[in-house]
């Protein structure tokens, strides 16, 4: 079953409009890059042929996350402000005695407008806050085997 993405309206929307590029005009710039390598010759030793054709591999995995994330999207509302922490908030948490601030969401939501750091609820940490509450206490396990403490501080909505 596919996750949930919160996201704001402005993300969904660059999302959309990263997509139809992709799509439409991305799709046929590649052609075009491909076609023109094909026409020089022999594509074994064609470096710009298979510059080309990795482009057009990457671009076509790019399109199918994108039209994943955008299907499973839930656009627009943010969460109420009742302190639970949940994606669509902005959290403040001690991690490892170590104060720090980010939004709880997907992503693919960071924007260069946002000027605040973007945790994943599949995140290690993420997984580990989710549905908490401020003043909680909780905890993860590293990848190394380190245990690191979490503390909630404050959980506020994500207002743009």
């Amino acid at each position: 079953m596919a996750e949930t993405t919160w996201m704001t309206q402005d993300a969904y929307d660059r999302l959309t409009a990263e997509l139809e590029h992709l799509k439409g005009p991305g799709r046929a710039e590649i052609t075009a890059r491909i076609e023109q390598a094909r026409s020089e010759g022999d594509l074994k030793e064609n470096g710009g042929y298979h510059a080309a054709r990795d482009e057009q591999g990457k671009a076509e995995a790019r399109i199918r996350q994108l039209e994943e994330i955008l299907r499973n999207a839930e656009v627009g509302d943010t969460p109420p402000d009742d302190g639970v922490v949940e994606p669509g908030m902005v959290v403040t948490a001690k991690v490892a005695d170590r104060e720090m601030t980010f939004l709880f969401a997907s992503r693919e939501v960071q924007a260069d407008d946002i000027d605040v750091e973007v945790f994943s609820p599949s995140s290690l940490l993420g997984a580990a806050i989710n549905g908490t509450k401020v003043g909680d206490t909780t905890s993860y396990t590293t990848p190394k085997g380190a245990e690191v403490a979490v503390e909630i501080v404050a959980a506020k909505p994500f207002t743009g």
